[in-house]
């Protein structure tokens, strides 16, 4: 069985980087050097970005389902946090995964995800989600157009062992991300072990470089791009360069405090153990942080991120206290107080979600922002936790205006009649891909 992780490529691709010691800083996407880095393919519009993010134990459904459906979408309760980028939000009702019908709790709703596909029951041994995952059918198609393949990122430890519930590995509830059918994308959980990766410090680098800070080492190369750029791109890149400086400053923090609760949790093998609330919102928010940053440079075009494995045991503030675990509280059984408390955590996940897209939204690029030229999804492998049903799944379209895809709409399909591949098809041709079918796709959304 083959595991693939996120490595970085030799950056072989037009962009410009910054370089030093060995070291290479992609550079963001700057009109000023467009001419320069694409003068024999002069492309003048930034790249499209996908994301795809999973939140684990499905949804309660009457507060997260639009009551109306068109195009003068009417947020629901639990959808409220977006509504400052409503016009930019399609929320889909009624897709869902006839492969995941089986009796297997949350393993063939996880595992296939982004792949649509029949899960092998197994152990460990034969590992399968029927096939390649949407977002490294994405990465695919842009091999070697940025330094990094892919960013495959997790929050909690990747879970080793057996479900004992029903002698499944515990793997296919930490991994959404397939590079074909047995070869899953391990997410990475450090963030330390991100940032280093996206900008090419090899664990061989640390020892030579770790007294001195990535910019250091790149400072003379950015000052020599700095004198060939407009004043709108000169401010740009020093932005950039702070976020950058700023970032390593948050994961080096980690690393010289080993005794941080976020470094240790990160490094664990135990799984299932879930953080304290406070420590696991500051990990994803680090996670989140540096996938803006990676998309902000276009080090990476997709991405994929499991914001807490399934079966999560993850508890969240309340205002009263604390939730019970998450997973404890999806299996509502209509018990009221557990249903409020599994709400609450349906609507923490879609503010996470929007707080992604805000943060985009605030940096510049091109004639807009970087949410401008980015596809966000949001959803889970099952829609009620408490039938683990693989049937109208909770999904969340943000398209930004480059995409081409307006939002501001509810669109609501007959259920048990539309794959959500259909989606992922719709999404694929939509950036350009040759793809006339994923998965189990029958046809196309949008």
């Amino acid at each position: 069985m083959t595991f693939r992780t996120n490595t970085l490529r030799t950056n072989n691709s037009r962009r410009h980087v910054l370089r030093g010691a060995g070291l290479a800083l992609p550079l963001p996407w700057l009109p000023s050097l467009s001419w320069q880095a694409f003068a024999k393919d002069p492309v003048q519009t930034p790249p499209l970005r996908t994301a795809f993010l999973h939140f684990p134990n499905g949804a309660w459904m009457p507060d997260w389902t639009p009551a109306e459906s068109g195009d003068q979408l009417i947020l629901s309760p639990t959808l409220q946090p977006l509504e400052p980028l409503r016009s930019l939000v399609t929320v889909f009702s009624g897709l869902d995964k006839p492969h995941s019908r089986t009796p297997d709790g949350h393993a063939h709703k996880t595992a296939n995800f982004l792949t649509g596909m029949p899960v092998n029951s197994t152990t460990g041994r034969d590992f399968s989600a029927g096939g390649i995952s949407v977002d490294q059918q994405i990465a695919q198609h842009f091999n070697g157009q940025t330094p990094l393949h892919s960013l495959v990122l997790g929050v909690e430890p990747i879970a080793g062992g057996i479900d004992p519930a029903n002698g499944v590995t515990l793997l296919y509830g930490s991994c959404i991300s397939w590079q074909a059918a047995g070869r899953p994308v391990l997410p990475q959980v450090s963030p330390e072990s991100v940032f280093d990766r996206l900008f090419g410090r090899s664990p061989q680098d640390m020892g030579r470089t770790a007294s001195r800070r990535l910019l250091n080492f790149v400072l003379e190369d950015a000052r020599s791009i700095s004198r060939q750029l407009g004043k709108d791109d000169q401010i740009k890149l020093q932005e950039y360069l702070e976020a950058v400086d700023t970032m390593e400053s948050r994961v080096r923090f980690l690393n010289q405090h080993p005794q941080h609760p976020l470094l240790k949790f990160a490094q664990s093998a135990r799984p299932q153990r879930p953080q304290t609330p406070e420590t696991f919102h500051q990990h994803l928010s680090v996670m989140l942080d540096l996938l803006v940053l990676a998309f902000r440079c276009d080090a990476v075009r997709t991405a994929s991120v499991m914001l807490a494995n399934d079966t999560s045991q993850q508890i969240f503030p309340l205002d009263n206290g604390w939730t019970e675990p998450h997973h404890s509280v999806s299996h509502h059984q209509t018990d009221p107080q557990k249903i409020r408390q599994y709400q609450h955590i349906n609507r923490w996940y879609v503010q996470q979600f929007a707080n992604l897209a805000q943060r985009l939204a605030q940096i510049p690029e091109g004639a807009g922002t970087l949410l401008d030229n980015c596809l966000l999804m949001l959803g889970s492998g099952m829609s009620d936790g408490n039938r683990h049903e693989p049937d109208d799944l909770p999904i969340v379209l943000l398209t930004g205006r480059a995409t081409g895809i307006h939002g501001g709409v509810h669109k609501l399909y007959p259920d048990r009649t539309v794959p959500l591949c259909n989606l992922y098809l719709s999404v694929l041709q939509k950036l350009g891909l040759p793809a006339t079918s994923f998965g189990d796709s029958d046809g196309t959304l949008f």
